[in-house]
């Protein structure tokens, strides 16, 4: 694995150009750790792939079809688990992705130092659930998982402004939601290892979603938009289904995402 690209955009195609799952993880954190160092230079230009490179399994379905996880038994927990890893994969990709394709949108190097960080926090994310699941005698793979995250990126390649309202503040808010209920249930099923790996990345998710916020919000003030107006409007246009509570409104509130944003949108 060669760790000698010359620009930013160089070392994200170079992330997205990894097929193994666990070398994605491992070269998205050596870039990260080179670009704080400031081993690049430049932030650069480039052409990202259409869809990143990925290993051969899982299978991907579409989400209708896959089967509805539940945290009990030890089958179930992988099958949790793995979902969830999938999801952390998928925004390594994400992360990188929106460096690379961005770059002619006049913005300050303090936007690709924020999509460094998430980018290297979802490496550590997925390697910490891998990791979990050898622990539990699986591994990465071994079940199908849905494509849904990355159809939501090529909804939203043609403009940064969609693709900050539908992948940090639409889906990873979701995760906001969700991640307390998931602690909850690997609790209850006796897995407070696992639980625990959660509560630290719903924490960590909570810095995602307002680096989401932030640049959402100053894009809109370049553009002379209502942030509000704008999340909502985009959110009708580009989002394939609907913002459903229970919502994590204190997490939410945390990241910069007051309720006006996201209740009710019909």
């Amino acid at each position: 694995m060669s760790l000698d690209p010359l620009t930013l955009s160089d070392a994200a195609i170079s992330v997205l150009e990894t097929a193994p799952a666990e070398d994605k993880a491992i070269r998205s954190r050596q870039m990260a750790k080179a670009w704080r160092e400031r081993k690049m230079a430049e932030i650069g230009t480039g052409t990202p792939p259409v869809r990143p490179a990925r290993p051969a399994h899982p299978e991907l379905l579409p989400p209708r079809d896959m089967p509805r996880r539940k945290a009990q038994g030890e089958k179930g927990r992988i099958a949790l688990i793995h979902a969830i890893a999938h999801i952390e994969l998928n925004a390594i990709d994400l992360a990188w992705d929106i460096i690379a394709r961005f770059t002619a949108d006049g913005l300050p190097r303090d936007f690709y130092d924020d999509w460094v960080r998430v980018a290297d926090d979802e490496a550590r994310h997925f390697q910490m659930l891998n990791g979990r699941l050898a622990d539990l005698g699986g591994a990465y793979g071994d079940l199908p998982a849905h494509d849904g995250l990355w159809e939501a990126a090529e909804e939203t390649k043609d403009d940064l402004l969609p693709r900050l309202a539908i992948v940090p503040m639409v889906l990873e808010a979701r995760g906001l939601d969700a991640t307390p209920g998931t602690s909850a249930r690997l609790r209850k099923a006796g897995d407070d290892k696992s639980a625990e790996i959660m509560d630290q990345i719903g924490a960590e998710e909570v810095r995602h979603v307002a680096i989401g916020v932030k640049w959402f919000e100053h894009l809109c003030d370049s553009r002379e938009m209502d942030p509000i107006e704008t999340f909502r409007r985009l959110v009708s246009e580009r989002f394939k289904g609907r913002l459903k509570p229970p919502f994590a409104d204190e997490a939410r509130a945390l990241a910069g995402m007051s309720p006006a944003y996201y209740m009710p949108i019909d």
